[in-house]
């Protein structure tokens, strides 16, 4: 590929990054997620596409045989041009982000609740707070402040599994009919409580822990115990502990 396109698919791929409506993809694990739960590729481009399908055959064999028709191959020069960080893969590709009705998600009947993470810090934390629910089939994962959750940071942190369930940004929580569960060190212990179905499952920061307006407006605390002198746990550590103890 000559040096003048090279510039220009840098180019793309770097306007991309700063798109709200665009995602970036870094790596065969987030493609896959992403062609798997059905996200509309923009391009991706490989070092290898070959090794793209052997990947497919070894851990993806929904998609074996159909990798390497979707990308473009480029030198692994160009590869480390495209990303702060080269995936070991060689593959990095641009998606469009789905668009998010939050007044869907909140009416949505099934009785798996949603992860609201207040003003989360981390890009990587926030997208393995993603992979976990979306693991725990989780109705959705909302975030408030400054931080994007679509990030390409927070997309290799969750391995692109943002296609597998809604997620968005939001300002403030909107009114609905979920019970509003606040995770605080302060509250009741996690394996004595019941859970309600449908119910919005708030985590503060590590440091912070949660607002006073959350913490207020809860109808229930809940607390994960926790060997006597360790203060606190990882984010996405927290989501997992209860998402996954209320699947139990």
């Amino acid at each position: 590929m000559s040096a003048p396109v090279d510039r220009v698919l840098v180019g793309r791929y770097r306007a991309a990054r700063r798109d709200r409506g665009l995602a970036v993809l870094e790596g065969f694990h987030a493609l896959k997620h992403a062609i798997r739960f059905g996200a509309e590729l923009v391009e991706a481009v490989a070092a290898d596409p070959e090794e793209l399908e052997r990947l497919a055959d070894e851990l993806a064999p929904d998609l074996s045989g159909s990798l390497a028709a979707r990308v473009a191959p480029v030198t692994a020069e160009v590869i480390a041009q495209l990303a702060p960080q080269a995936p070991r893969t060689g593959v990095v590709a641009i998606a469009r982000r789905p668009k998010v009705d939050l007044d869907a998600l909140l009416v949505d009947p099934r009785e798996a609740p949603i992860v609201l993470l207040e003003d989360p810090r981390t890009m990587g934390n926030m997208g393995a707070c993603v992979r976990v629910a979306a693991a725990a089939d989780a109705a959705g994962v909302l975030t408030t402040g400054g931080n994007d959750p679509w990030h390409a940071d927070a997309l290799r942190g969750a391995a692109g599994l943002h296609f597998a369930l809604p997620v968005t940004a939001i300002s403030a929580l909107p009114v609905s009919d979920r019970p509003l569960v606040a995770i605080d060190p302060d509250g009741e212990d996690l394996r004595a409580a019941d859970l309600p179905p449908r119910s919005v499952l708030a985590f503060g920061t590590e440091r912070d822990g949660l607002s006073e307006e959350l913490l207020s407006g809860a109808d229930q605390r809940l607390g994960i115990p926790m060997r006597e002198g360790v203060s606190s746990l990882n984010l996405a550590t927290t989501v997992a502990a209860v998402l996954f103890a209320q699947r139990l």
